[in-house]
């Protein structure tokens, strides 16, 4: 019924759109009948979808991370600037039937209470990585995509975001190495006030084992 609903929906959607174009007699025809345009069938539909949906071989490898880990993190609030290093805590669980990764993770930083969550996703369409991030000391959130290399085994992010201090639009680079089992390191990279790129964080993060 799910199936047939959604295919259902799609061609009538399609078709709605058409007739509202034909009745808008004070615009310009449009020379594309129809006719000519071929609908795939509801079985093509229906497998498409299924195939969106039908987690792989890319979701397994993110479901390895699932668990709790500790984290030194340093990080540099500019090129040549002081290193400030503090501790954090992140757990990991696949969610949405395993489709997605998500992370929450939790610290002190600067004598404040710091949270964030990462999820983690590819699109079976795209065949890219998408991450994405938030935290209770902004308002916005991050988007990154990439692909995963492995022979490295090294995901590969990039973005881009505005500077909360200059409103203008920088790049923004992340890498993240799977060093062993139970060992990973997430380096990041912003762009600085005179156009340079500059390693701003490294997380290295080790997996609590019971």
């Amino acid at each position: 019924m799910k199936k047939t609903f959604i295919t259902v929906l799609a061609i009538s959607t399609f078709i709605a759109c058409t007739k509202r174009e034909d009745t808008k007699a004070s615009e310009p025809k449009n020379e594309t009948s129809t006719a000519s345009i071929v609908i795939p069938d509801s079985t093509t539909i229906n497998k498409a979808w299924m195939n969106y949906a039908t987690p792989g071989e890319a979701h397994k490898r993110m479901a390895e991370d699932a668990g709790v880990w500790d984290e030194e993190v340093i990080s540099w609030q500019h090129a040549g600037a002081e290193p400030y290093k503090h501790k954090m805590t992140a757990e990991i669980k696949m969610i949405f039937e395993g489709k997605y990764q998500e992370a929450v993770h939790k610290g002190d930083f600067g004598g404040m209470n710091f949270e964030g969550k990462s999820t983690l996703a590819f699109d079976n369409t795209t065949k890219k990585y998408v991450s994405t991030w938030i935290d209770n000391m902004s308002t916005g959130i991050m988007i990154m995509k990439g692909d995963f290399d492995p022979k490295t085994n090294t995901y590969n992010f990039e973005g881009e975001c505005e500077d909360v201090v200059t409103k203008k639009k920088k790049k923004v680079r992340e890498v993240f190495t799977l060093i062993d089992k139970n060992t990973q390191k997430l380096e990041m990279f912003d762009t600085g006030y005179d156009g340079k790129e500059f390693k701003n964080m490294e997380i290295v993060m080790k997996r609590k084992v019971k």
